[in-house]
């Protein structure tokens, strides 16, 4: 866990040679969610390759670069694609990014994600704030000797999505009339879509919609007490008996049709923050 602190370090008094502000968030572009960085007027743009220890993004429409800046006001950073556990990092590298953030002075993080839709009232296209979630994925980044430094050793996750800043996105949705659903996202490792008796069951278990993402960011978010908030945008049907096969393009064109919606709904939540 040394280790890990100091690479976070190192990392954090990179960006910093680049980049002397201290942001207010931390923002991870999931599938087909880039162009919202088209909104923040950006210092520095930083390929992940340059930056000590980043892993690299190797996700269809993750371009794999860390861009600073301002959005609606505030010190902004915000990554330009992830990383995901099917493509073979451990969560202590998909992250590390998030620690980094933390390093930097980031107080609030916000995830957003492509995801499947197994709520039959759902949409394809709809936004969903998560309230909850369920971590399939076989794995937790916290597992391991704990570093104190970085966090407490059992951190609470019974309100690991702000309620406050639930409470922000729904006015803001309201305000700027944007259909927004809330709900339970349930993490799964991928990288293949899941079988019809799987959706069934991750249905029974209370998620509402399913994705390969989120998670662990949330869960190192919350171990370093920044406040979490995870926006979640619905590119397919999961219906079970309804069930029609999918595919990458489909998906990232509906991502981004939806995200003219969510870079709204981001960029006045940010406006909104104190």
């Amino acid at each position: 866990m040394t280790a890990l602190f100091d690479q976070i370090q190192e990392a954090a008094a990179y960006i910093r040679t680049k980049w002397q502000s201290t942001p207010l968030v931390g923002i991870i572009l999931g599938t087909g969610l880039g162009k919202l960085v088209e909104d923040i007027d950006a210092d520095v743009t930083l390929p992940y390759q340059d930056i000590p220890h980043f892993p690299h993004s190797t996700a269809p429409s993750h371009k794999g670069q860390l861009v600073c800046g301002t959005l609606a006001g505030k010190p902004v950073m915000a990554m330009e694609g992830r990383f995901h556990f099917y493509e073979g990092y451990r969560l202590q590298q998909i992250t590390f990014p998030v620690r980094v953030m933390k390093a930097l002075g980031c107080e609030v993080l916000i995830a957003s994600n492509a995801c499947g839709g197994m709520n039959p009232q759902y949409e394809k296209g709809d936004l969903m704030l998560i309230e909850d979630h369920i971590n399939l994925i076989g794995d937790n980044p916290l597992i391991g000797p704990n570093d104190d430094r970085l966090g407490e050793r059992f951190p609470d996750m019974c309100n690991a999505y702000d309620r406050d800043l639930l409470k922000l996105a729904r006015r803001v949705a309201l305000e700027e009339k944007i259909p927004c659903q809330q709900g339970v996202y349930v993490a799964v490792s991928g990288p293949n879509l899941e079988t019809k008796a799987e959706y069934r069951f991750l249905r029974t278990i209370g998620a509402d919609v399913v994705g390969m993402s989120t998670v662990p960011e949330v869960i190192v978010g919350v171990h370093s007490k920044m406040r979490c908030m995870g926006i979640s945008v619905v590119t397919d049907m999961c219906l079970a008996d309804a069930l029609q096969p999918v595919s990458l393009p489909e998906i990232i064109h509906v991502a981004n049709e939806a995200e003219k919606k969510l870079r709204v709904l981001v960029r006045k939540v940010v406006a909104g923050l104190n």
